[in-house]
């Protein structure tokens, strides 16, 4: 069983999710084989808050190449959290 760690791994902080906090929004980058259901009740756990909607995204990894060695970076997985009104999370914007 995983806990809520395990699923949520961060907080991604881009241009996009900093744009997304004014409508109560949250970005997350979390664990690849986890649903909606374990990422609501993740973040309701380590952040105490109230969660409306979950959106999930997979993103497929990219093609590297260095000199002759051809690989793949991983593929991920993020979040769009939408919280209840009223609810925030404090997110470091530095």
């Amino acid at each position: 069983m995983k806990t809520s760690y395990d699923v949520l791994k961060n907080i991604l902080r881009t241009e996009k999710g900093s744009s997304m906090l004014a409508d109560n929004k949250y970005l997350f980058s979390v664990s690849v084989d986890s649903n909606k259901v374990q990422i609501r009740q993740a973040v309701e756990d380590v952040y105490n808050v109230k969660v409306v909607k979950v959106n999930t995204i997979k993103v497929q990894g990219k093609w590297k190449r260095l000199r002759s060695k051809e690989g793949k970076t991983p593929d991920w997985k993020k979040a769009i959290v939408t919280l209840k009104q009223g609810d925030r999370i404090e997110v470091a914007t530095t």
